[in-house]
């Protein structure tokens, strides 16, 4: 609910609310694979496994969980929120991030307690494993911590305090219970099972990880039981084994072991306001089909999506898709499957031919078939300038640096986050996400798009702001000529497959824009034969910007000013092909967009 609350506020209000972007996973996932840093997504809980490994390399653990507090790391932790991440150094020729480290060592020296005991610890003060207010134990540990300056005594400080009186975990456990009179027997047994529990977790057996990071070898999938309906007795997992070793990689996203053990998915909570649908529901199709290939077809067959609705969190259960993958696909053996194959299923997913996709820079793909899969399932339908901004974000190729640009410019823009345009863009995101994780499980029939260099969404939204206002979009139209070509391209791929889907009536409207084209293609020809191709770029993304109708205007007074101003004609025509006079002069007309 916390979650929930907070990214409705940060959209409501426009405040910063600490809620990762949807695609926060998959960008950190291809920043470590572009920066060659090894990396394994375990199956399970990872915790135990990775402080097993660090104990055995003898190097330090980064994280902001509070169990590495707890396992013996001889190579300490670097807690993540103790770097100053602002403040870079330098020791000669190296620069460096401050940062603090803990060592379990030193804390025990502190508080004056054995190191045996900090797994007692952590299990009497509640850990992911065992809770003793919810076995209705309730012990006040703040009676046994001193009072300072009058502030009231702390809890973790007293239970501290009273871990002092003993050496073994045993000890303490049987103290524990003693407190506890008002529990019978056989209670304080269920608790005392709890607390052995809780603190076995913290014993390190030897790394199943090491093996894959030296060796490329996934470790054994663990036995696996899950109790799939109350009543029914618990049933083993059987892992196809193929998957292993991309899950293990993180070449699979961690859903599709979630819905093959569990037959459920965790939805994210993107920022977004409460009152509209969740975003997710757009990009159901894609996951149905996932489930399909997953979990196959049958009558009675669902998934548990947990998504919100409203402010409340809520279980809805999702039919696998009836439709669009062969019946001879199957989990076991579709690594197998021929890629021709493979990639039909991807696109009859995402209603795309493929013929469609020829022409295009073969990372634009997945890029370009989940916009034309969002125009046409995104519920309110976006409108041509939201298209317009999301398709020259990725056509730049590098959406991070393109917002640095802009924020150098002299009047840096001041945005009022429009809910509406969040909404779209979300839904946007989701079906992009939802497509990687569909390529991957099929084996990436198409390239895996670098999500970090063709979507920043406050670039998208600062350019809908600046479409829908009339400026001036200097910064992107004087870029180089083939990225003028790639945005082309992928908006005459998108339109004639949207205007495919369109009514009679919007075929009649974009009839009638023809005459404004002809004259278009006629400037076109007045620069021929001199650089052809920076020319045409740049003319028909002004076309695409709908400047048309500023350019059929303002004809004439261009061709008299040419002539009066340099009586080398040559000249002249190249300074215009650069774009010099439609960056700095044209205005779009209201009325074409």
């Amino acid at each position: 609910m916390d979650r929930l609350q907070k990214a409705h506020q940060a959209a409501k209000e426009s405040r910063q609310e600490n809620v990762l972007p949807q695609m926060a996973s998959l960008v950190f996932r291809q920043t470590l694979a572009r920066l060659e840093v090894p990396m394994a997504q375990y199956y399970a809980e990872a915790d135990q496994e990775i402080a097993a490994l660090a104990k055995e390399w003898q190097c330090p653990v980064l994280s902001n969980d509070s169990d590495f507090f707890i396992f013996d790391l001889p190579g300490g932790l670097l807690p993540i929120s103790h770097f100053h991440w602002e403040v870079v150094k330098r020791n000669d020729s190296q620069s460096y991030i401050p940062s603090k480290i803990y060592y379990s060592s030193r804390f025990c020296i502190v508080f004056e307690i054995e190191p045996q005991l900090l797994p007692a610890f952590a299990a009497l003060a509640g850990n992911d494993y065992v809770k003793l207010q919810r076995m209705n134990a309730f012990i006040r540990w703040a009676q046994f911590a001193p009072a300072v300056n009058g502030k009231s005594p702390q809890r973790l400080k007293g239970l501290l305090c009273w871990l002092k009186n003993y050496k073994q975990p045993e000890e303490a456990f049987k103290a524990a219970l003693g407190l506890l009179e008002e529990l019978s027997e056989e209670k304080k047994a269920e608790v005392m099972e709890g607390l052995n529990l809780g603190m076995e977790e913290y014993q390190l057996p030897p790394s199943s990880l090491k093996r894959f990071f030296i060796e490329g070898v996934a470790p054994p999938f663990p036995p696996w039981e899950v109790k799939p309906v109350k009543g029914c007795t618990f049933i083993l997992i059987k892992m196809a084994g193929w998957v292993l070793l991309p899950l293990m990689r993180a070449q699979l996203n961690a859903n599709v072991l979630h819905v093959l053990l569990f037959k459920s998915i965790n939805l994210s909570c993107p920022v977004g306001r409460a009152d509209f649908p969740s975003a997710h529901l757009t990009s159901r199709p894609i996951r149905q089909v996932m489930y399909r290939l997953l979990l196959g077809k049958g009558k009675k067959l669902r998934v548990c999506e947990n998504d919100r609705e409203g402010l409340e969190l809520k279980s809805f259960p999702v039919k696998p898709a009836a439709s669009g993958v062969p019946k001879e696909l199957e989990l076991k053996s579709l690594n197998q499957v021929e890629p021709s194959v493979r990639l039909q299923v991807l696109l009859e997913a995402l209603g795309m031919p493929e013929a469609s996709l020829e022409g295009l820079q073969p990372h634009l793909r997945l890029l370009v078939a989940v916009t034309c899969f969002w125009l046409q399932r995104a519920e309110p339908k976006p409108d041509e300038k939201l298209l317009k901004a999301l398709l020259l974000g990725i056509s730049h190729g590098d959406s991070l640096r393109r917002r640095a640009a802009l924020k150098r410019e002299k009047k840096p823009l001041k945005l009022q986050l429009d809910t509406d345009v969040l909404h779209s863009f979300n839904q946007w995101q989701g079906c992009l996400r939802q497509s990687v994780i569909l390529n991957q499980l099929l084996g990436s029939p198409l390239p895996e798009p670098q999500i970090a260099r063709c979507y920043e969404g406050t670039l998208v939204h600062r350019l809908v702001h600046m479409l829908r206002t009339e400026q001036k979009l200097k910064t992107f139209l004087e870029s180089e000529p083939w990225v003028m070509r790639e945005y082309h391209s992928m908006l005459n791929i998108v339109q004639r497959l949207h205007f495919e889907e369109a009514s009679p009536r919007a075929r009649v409207k974009q009839w009638e824009l023809e005459p404004i084209k002809d004259l278009t293609t006629t400037l076109k020809d007045l620069f021929h034969p001199y650089e052809e191709d920076e020319v045409s770029s740049a003319f028909q993304v002004h076309e695409d910007l709908c400047l048309d109708d500023m350019l059929s205007v303002r004809t004439r007074y261009r061709s008299k000013e040419r002539s009066s101003r340099c009586d080398n004609l040559i000249m002249a025509r190249k300074q215009e092909c650069r774009g010099q006079f439609l960056t700095s002069r044209f205005r779009s007309d209201p009325g074409s967009h």
